[in-house]
C-alpha cells in the first residue's frame, strides 16, 4: 500500500497537533500548580486543588474536541413513549401516603447568578419580584408549605456561586424559624482563560483588583461534581432521600410537582427512572432553547452552540423541534453517586466566549445540567404545561409577574381566574426598562392587564397610577419626546406616539 503526500502531510499534522495539545495541558498545569501556591488558607487550597481536578478534566476534553459534537444526519425524534404528556401522568392520581414519597425528596435551587442583567447587585435570587417578597422567600414559602400541608420534611439545597455564597448565607438567617431544612453548597470556582495564549489570566487565587474578572463558575453542569465533592450527596442518601427535583431559581413555575413524582416512585425497581426532564411545547419565543432528540440509541439534549452553522435555521424551526427544555429536572441521587464513582458523566463542553472590560478575549469553559441525560438509566421527558416555565429574566418578564395576571399563594404564582385566556400577554419594554429601579419608577402602580394580549413599550414613558391595557398596546416615546400615561387611562388596541406630558398645575 503507498502513501500518498496528502497521508504523509495529514500524519504529520496530526502529530503537530498532538504535540501541541500536549504542550498546552502541560503549560496550563504549571500555572494551576503556581496559582494553588498563591493561596495561604489551607481549607480554601483544598477546595480549589478539587475545583482545579474538575477542570483540567474538562481542559483536556476542550483541547481533543474539534468542530460540532453532534452528527447531523445521526440525529432522530425522539421515540413517542421517551416524552410522555404530563396529562398522562396526572390521570393516575395520587395515593393516600404522598407523604412517604415527599421525604424521599429534596429541592435544589440553581443559586449561583447575580442580578447584573437587571441592573441589580448581589444574587439574582434577592431581588424583590411579588408583595416585597425575593425569588428565595417565595421558595422557602412553597417547600414549607409543602412540609407542613403533607407533615413531611423536603429539605432545600442551594447550589450557590463564589459570587452569591456569601450574600447569600447572611440572608438565610431569616428563615432560621421557617419549617425547612436548607443547606448550601459552592459549585466550583474555574480560571477564565486566555484565548490566544490558553492561559489562565488569573495572578494568584484572590478575587478582587486585577483578578477580579478572572474566575467564573463553569455553569449548572457543575451540579454533579460539587453536590458530590462536598458530601451533601452522600449526607442526603444517608437521610433516606432518593431524588432531587432541581431547577433555576428565577423561574417561579418551578414548584414540586406531586404527579410527577408519584410518577418516578412508583416505578419497579428494575425500570426505575433515573432522570425526568420537564420539556414544553416550543413557541417563537423560545427558539434558542435546547431540545431532546435520539442520537445513538440514548435521549440527549440538543443546545444551539452545539448545532452546525448550516443547521440552526432547522433547529430553530417550531415544526421539526416541538418542545425545548425547561430546565427543570428531578434526578435520582444513588445515580448520581454510582455515575460520579465511575467518572461516566460525560456532559458536552460548552465554550462560552468573553471579551474583559479591558478588552481581553477570554474563554469560559462550562456544561449544561441536562446534557447528563444521556447517562442516566430509564430517563425520559414528560411534556408539562406552559405554566411550569415562568422565567424571570427581564424587567418585561417581572412586569408579568407582578401584575393582577398571576395570583400568589402559598409561594405559588398561579395564572388568575379572571383571565379568560390561558396564554401569556407578550410584552416588550425598551432598554429604558433594563433596570429594576428604572422600571419601578416608571410604572406608579403596575397596570390591570387582565386582558392585554401584546404590550410594547419604547423610549421615554411613565405610567400612572390604576392604569389598564388590553388587546394590543404599543407605546413609542422618539429620541427627545416623553410620554406620560395619565392615572386612570384604559388603553385598548392603540398605538401611542409623539409626545404626551402631563404636569402638575
Amino acid at each position: 500500500m503507498s502513501l500518498t503526500v496528502a497521508d504523509l502531510t495529514r500524519g504529520a499534522m496530526t502529530e503537530f497537533q498532538e504535540k501541541l495539545r500536549q504542550q498546552h495541558e502541560e503549560s496550563m498545569h504549571r500555572e494551576l500548580e503556581a496559582l494553588l501556591t498563591t493561596e495561604t488558607n489551607k481549607s480554601e487550597a483544598e477546595i480549589s486543588r478539587k475545583d482545579f481536578d474538575g477542570f483540567k478534566k474538562l481542559f483536556h476534553r476542550f483541547l481533543q474536541v474539534k468542530g460540532p459534537s453532534v452528527d447531523w444526519a445521526r440525529i432522530n425524534r425522539p421515540p413517542e413513549d421517551s416524552i410522555q404528556p404530563y396529562e398522562k401522568i396526572r390521570s393516575k392520581g395520587l395515593p393516600d401516603n404522598i407523604s412517604a414519597s415527599l421525604n424521599k425528596l429534596a429541592v435544589v435551587k440553581l443559586n449561583g447568578g447575580l442580578g447584573t442583567s437587571m441592573g441589580c447587585k448581589g444574587p439574582k435570587s434577592l431581588i424583590s419580584v411579588r408583595n416585597e417578597n425575593t425569588f428565595l422567600d417565595l421558595t422557602v414559602q412553597q417547600i414549607e408549605h409543602l412540609n407542613k400541608t403533607f407533615n413531611a420534611d423536603v429539605p432545600l439545597v442551594l447550589m450557590n456561586s463564589f459570587n452569591t455564597d456569601d450574600d447569600t448565607k447572611k440572608i438565610l438567617q431569616k428563615y432560621k424559624h421557617h419549617r425547612v431544612n436548607i443547606h448550601t453548597f459552592n459549585q466550583s470556582r474555574y480560571p477564565r482563560i486566555n484565548k490566544e495564549s490558553l492561559l489562565p489570566v488569573a495572578k494568584n487565587m484572590g478575587l478582587s483588583g486585577e483578578n477580579s474578572e478572572a474566575w467564573y463558575p463553569p455553569g449548572h453542569g457543575d451540579i454533579y461534581t460539587s453536590f458530590h465533592n462536598c458530601g451533601l450527596l452522600d449526607k442526603l442518601i444517608a437521610e433516606g432521600k432518593e431524588y432531587i427535583f432541581v431547577s433555576n431559581i428565577d423561574n417561579l413555575g418551578a414548584t414540586v410537582d406531586l404527579f410527577i413524582l408519584h410518577h418516578l416512585m412508583s416505578q419497579p425497581a428494575e425500570r426505575r427512572c433515573e432522570f425526568i426532564m420537564e420539556v414544553t411545547d416550543k413557541t417563537r419565543a423560545d427558539v434558542k432553547g435546547g431540545t431532546l432528540i435520539q442520537y445513538e440509541d440514548h435521549l440527549r439534549l440538543l443546545e444551539i452552540a452545539q448545532v452546525p452553522k448550516a443547521h440552526v435555521d432547522e433547529f430553530k424551526s417550531v415544526t421539526k423541534f416541538k418542545i425545548f427544555n425547561t430546565n427543570n429536572l428531578w434526578i435520582s441521587l444513588p445515580a448520581i453517586k454510582r455515575l460520579q464513582e465511575k467518572n461516566a458523566m460525560d456532559l458536552e463542553i460548552i465554550v462560552n466566549p468573553k471579551t474583559l472590560e479591558g478588552g481581553l478575549n477570554v474563554i469560559q469553559l462550562e456544561t449544561a445540567v441536562g446534557a447528563a441525560i444521556k447517562s442516566f438509566n430509564n430517563a425520559m421527558g414528560v411534556n408539562v404545561p406552559r405554566s411550569r416555565f415562568l422565567p424571570v429574566k427581564t424587567s418585561s418578564d417581572l412586569l408579568l409577574v407582578m401584575s393582577n395576571l398571576y395570583s400568589l399563594d402559598a409561594g405559588s404564582l398561579t395564572m388568575s381566574k379572571k383571565r379568560e385566556f390561558p396564554t401569556t400577554p407578550h410584552v416588550k419594554l425598551g432598554s429604558s426598562f433594563t433596570k429594576v429601579q428604572e422600571f419601578l419608577h416608571r410604572f406608579e402602580s403596575i397596570p390591570d392587564m387582565l386582558e392585554l394580549d401584546h404590550l410594547t413599550v419604547s423610549g421615554d414613558v411613565t405610567c400612572g397610577k390604576n392604569v389598564s391595557l388590553k388587546g394590543t398596546v404599543i407605546i413609542i416615546a422618539n429620541h427627545g419626546d416623553r410620554i406620560d400615561i395619565p392615572a386612570g387611562a384604559m388603553l385598548e388596541n392603540k398605538i401611542v406616539s409623539g409626545n404626551l406630558r402631563i404636569l402638575d398645575h
